[in-house]
């Protein structure tokens, strides 16, 4: 019988905290556990620590996940909770995805102080957001705006706002709703015009192979509808070689035993795009994906992605 607390790694930051805590309560209800079962360690990762560049600038995804890995890699951490938007689409040997928590809204949540929704900001009008995704479907919608760089954590963002660095910025729905945060949305953006990242509002535990005691752990509180959509948006992703420095949105629905996706890449500057639709059995749902990236990127051309870098 498990004697030791599962230690549960992840960041500081509230909304990864928030996270973290989740997990923590569905595994208690899971399994009759009480709370000294479960020690969360907080670690600091390279994306949190710079804050001053692009993520893209200094090295993408992996910011956010390089430390936990380590630790979990090593036998320091049981599991490690993460945002699965941030995570990459190649991981570590030795390492996997082992569950997802029932998704979030998928969403992306429009901030506006000058104007409450994107359409109605004025020509010229400062939007800052620090998602290239992000940054090309606003410029796509609104070439007239001003996108500027935005990085920090959820507060960081809304005091930047109130401070008057932006006239508006956009954040995850999910992410407000985990922080009771969600009365700041003046707009919720719709996900048809407006796609979000590849498995956006949803929380993941990363684990190590073979570790049998945490698999039966996580295994508990996995949620399938939520693992079988991600599965195909990061099926597209990882065919696309989507990273921070890409814009690349995608969004699976699962009905039953049925699944349909929407994606869409675009150049950062919003002024071209290419959008793409597949669906099929939901027990297929990472080869669709894995297929709808490869006819996108048969369609866009070898030209088109010279623009990315």
């Amino acid at each position: 019988m498990q004697t030791k607390p599962f230690r549960i790694g992840t960041r500081g930051s509230p909304l990864a905290l928030a996270q973290a805590h989740e997990t923590r309560k569905r595994l208690m209800e899971a399994h009759g556990l009480p709370e000294e079962m479960f020690e969360i360690v907080i670690l600091s990762t390279q994306g949190d620590r710079v804050q001053d560049r692009a993520l893209a600038a200094i090295g993408g995804k992996g910011l956010f996940t390089a430390e936990l890995e380590e630790q979990l890699a090593d036998g320091r951490l049981d599991l490690a909770v993460h945002s699965s938007k941030d995570m990459p689409t190649l991981l570590p040997q030795g390492l996997y995805i082992s569950a997802f928590l029932p998704r979030e809204d998928v969403r992306d949540a429009f901030v506006g102080k000058a104007a409450p929704t994107l359409m109605d900001l004025p020509s010229g009008a400062v939007v800052g957001s620090a998602s290239l995704r992000r940054q090309a479907l606003i410029r796509r919608l609104r070439p007239d705006l001003n996108v500027t760089i935005f990085r920090g954590q959820v507060d960081t963002r809304l005091r930047k706002l109130a401070e008057g660095e932006a006239d508006a910025t956009l954040l995850a729905m999910a992410g407000l709703n985990r922080l009771g945060k969600a009365d700041v949305a003046t707009e919720v953006l719709d996900p048809e015009s407006f796609p979000p990242a590849p498995a956006q509002g949803a929380i993941c535990i990363e684990s190590r192979l073979g570790d049998k005691r945490t698999d039966d752990l996580v295994s508990a509180i996995n949620d399938p509808v939520t693992w079988t959509a991600v599965s195909c948006e990061r099926g597209f992703l990882a065919t696309l070689d989507g990273s921070c420095r890409t814009p690349i949105a995608g969004l699976a629905k699962v009905e039953g035993g049925h699944i349909s996706f929407h994606g869409m890449i675009l150049t950062p500057d919003g002024s071209r795009f290419h959008e793409i639709r597949a669906e099929g059995k939901a027990s297929e749902a990472a080869a669709i994906g894995r297929t709808a990236g490869e006819t996108i990127r048969s369609r866009a051309g070898s030209g088109f992605f010279a623009d990315w870098t």
